[in-house]
């Protein structure tokens, strides 16, 4: 029968205790990321609505082109575009500003793109939905 050293025992619990506390630490760092890359994109929305505006007034080539660049890494980023137009209202992706004419609980028009960064709802659309008439 060997004897079992106490120092034995806290070496290998505090080794194990680090180990916990690197993993939380990283897993910490990871959420972090994730979330000031969340709020960046956020941010970055509205310049693409004014872009793509002024890109759909001016029909400026170049312009088009900034912006086409622009939306190729904002999905490399994990960044994409709702489509809603014509499906059914669901109010975890989407605002409704307002009921029209129209297929009852449809969205009929869209006022403001949504946005998913990675599947979780970055920017929720604004549409305009039917209200069955």
């Amino acid at each position: 029968m060997t004897k079992k050293n106490p120092l034995d025992e806290q070496l290998k619990r505090a080794l194990a205790d680090y180990q916990n506390l690197t993993k939380r630490i990283e897993g910490e760092r990871l959420e972090f990321t994730k979330y000031v890359l969340e709020q960046f994109l956020g941010k970055l929305l509205p310049v693409l609505d004014d872009l793509e505006a002024a890109a759909g007034h001016l029909k400026d080539q170049g312009l088009s082109l900034a912006v086409t660049k622009l939306k190729t890494i904002m999905e490399e980023e994990g960044v994409k575009e709702m489509n809603l137009a014509g499906q059914t209202f669901d109010p975890k992706l989407a605002e409704c500003l307002e009921l029209m004419p129209g297929k009852k609980d449809q969205v009929i028009k869209v006022s403001q793109k949504g946005y998913l960064l990675n599947g979780r709802v970055l920017r929720p659309a604004r549409v305009k939905v039917g209200k069955g008439e």
